[in-house]
Order: structure tokens, then C-alpha cells, then sequence
């Protein structure tokens, strides 16, 4: 039987301190991530050969690797060549650089379903390429790309947990202390994942709304 005074006197108070650091790796990632994802798909897209290679070279790259083992290089590896990292920090960063590489294939897919007639017009009409990006393509591209970036955000919200592996006490880490004193692992990480549902949820909901605000016409 599920203890509510357990609940509301013992883990909630820690578990609210924990959503707020999760909530605040969220917030500093996703908008991050999307704006690295979007500078890499268009260096690939439109780069030279050199910069087209090397952006795809860092998707190939983290992409590639676990997200885990990114956390634990960032975290606890780099201080060994004198680089050191919070753990917010190195959570936070590992967050973008993760997210940003898979936002950049969505968005990249997205790029190329542009008909190329409309980079040509662009140019025609005095535009240079990077003003046809900024104006032309990209709108239409973000707008197409915005089921999959979606679905990295809320990957990304639940891969927040892990940050905890690289000691930044977040909600499951939060829940994982409690959990570990009182020997109350069923209660705590239901609450846990009730948590998250809820967020997950309303991220969701925001993100179909704001894809039928932005929805092309015609484009189903």
C-alpha cells in the first residue's frame, strides 16, 4: 500500500528540488541543441566540401556514441587533460551536443525536400545564398522538420535522467537518494515517473499545437 504521508513529508520536497534542476537542464538544452542541429544541417547541406565533411563528421560522431559514454568523457575524462566541467555544466553540454546532432538529420531531410527551383529563384531575384537560407529555405524546412525535432525533445527530456551519472542531482537522482535511505524504491520512482509523464505530456501538447499553428498549407 502506497504510504501518501511518505509521499508528501519525506520525498516530495526533494523530488520538487529535483525537478527544477531537470527542468533547468531542459531548458537550457533544447533551444541549444536546435540551434547547433539547424547550423550543422546547413553546413552540410550548402557547405563546402570541408565543412559539409566536418558536419558530418561530428553526426557520424555523436550519433554514434552512447550518450552515456559522451557524459562520462566530458565529465570524467577531460579533467585529465585539465579541463573541468561542473556537473550541470558537463550534463548540459553533453545535452546539446547530443541533441544537436540528431536535430541536424531531421532538419537536414527537411532542407532537401526543398525544391532546389527555390534556392535558383531566390538568387534570380538578387537574394545571396545565405539570405535564400535565412528567408527562403529554413522556414519552410523548420516547419517540415518539426515532427522529428519533436521527438527529440522528448527523448531528450527523458534522457535528462542520466545526468545523474555524472553526479548533477536531478529528479531521478533526487528520487534515487530517498529511495536508497528509506528502502522505498515502488513508491518513489512511480512518483518519479509520474513526474516525468506529466512533463513529457505537457511538452507533447505544446509541441502538437505549435505544429498545427505552423503547418504548410497543403502539405497535409
Amino acid at each position: 500500500m502506497i504510504d501518501l504521508i511518505f509521499i508528501r513529508d519525506i520525498l516530495l520536497p526533494p523530488l520538487l528540488k529535483g525537478v527544477i534542476v531537470t527542468i533547468e537542464l531542459i531548458v537550457l538544452s533544447i533551444p541549444l541543441g536546435l540551434i547547433l542541429g539547424i547550423l550543422i544541417a546547413v553546413g552540410r547541406v550548402y557547405g563546402n566540401k570541408i565543412i559539409s565533411s566536418l558536419c558530418a563528421i561530428y553526426t557520424i560522431f555523436f550519433r554514434g556514441i552512447p550518450l552515456l559514454v559522451q557524459l562520462f568523457i566530458l565529465y570524467f575524462g577531460l579533467p585529465s587533460i585539465g579541463i573541468f566541467f561542473s556537473p550541470f555544466v558537463a550534463a548540459t553540454i553533453g545535452f546539446i551536443l547530443c541533441s544537436g546532432a540528431y536535430h541536424s538529420e531531421y532538419i537536414r531531410g527537411a532542407i532537401q525536400s526543398i525544391k532546389s527551383g527555390q534556392m535558383m529563384a531566390a538568387e534570380a531575384l538578387g537574394m545571396n545564398k545565405f539570405k535564400a537560407i535565412l528567408y527562403i529555405i529554413l522556414p519552410q524546412a523548420l516547419r517540415r522538420a518539426i515532427p522529428g525535432c519533436s521527438n527529440e525533445i522528448i527523448y531528450l527530456i527523458k534522457y535528462s535522467s542520466l545526468a545523474f551519472m555524472v553526479t548533477c542531482v536531478e529528479l531521478t537522482g533526487a528520487g534515487k537518494f530517498i529511495a536508497t535511505r528509506y528502502f522505498r524504491y515502488t513508491e518513489v520512482f512511480i512518483v518519479v515517473g509520474i513526474i516525468y509523464l506529466l512533463i513529457v505530456t505537457v511538452v507533447t501538447k505544446s509541441l502538437n499545437s505549435l505544429e498545427k499553428k505552423l503547418r504548410i498549407p497543403g502539405l497535409g
